[in-house]
């Protein structure tokens, strides 16, 4: 992930990547900063096959995400800052800004 904070840190601006491994066709990032809505941030193909989409977070907080696969699985960011169970018996992501 990339961060970029605000000249008065406030925000930080977030680019979440799936690299071109995950062999998807669709891939939205879904997560507490858009209420886990599976339509809200789609991620675009890149040229060389990841997938990527950048979005604005408040600064100092921890948020859970996960990526939506092809409308059928999850995946966890490979490069989260760290992983916590979630109430389904698995992980989820954690972006800190």
């Amino acid at each position: 992930m990339k961060k970029t904070y605000s000249k008065i840190g406030d925000t930080c601006r977030v680019t979440f990547e799936l690299p071109a491994e995950v062999n998807a066709k669709s891939v939205s990032l879904v997560g507490e900063f858009n209420d886990w809505d599976k339509e809200a941030h789609p991620l675009t193909r890149r040229k060389d096959g990841r997938f990527s989409a950048t979005v604005n977070l408040k600064a100092g907080a921890n948020y859970r995400f996960r990526f939506w696969v092809d409308g059928s699985r999850w995946e966890n960011a490979w490069d989260a800052d760290q992983y916590v169970p979630n109430q389904f018996g698995s992980d989820d992501s954690i972006v800190s800004t």
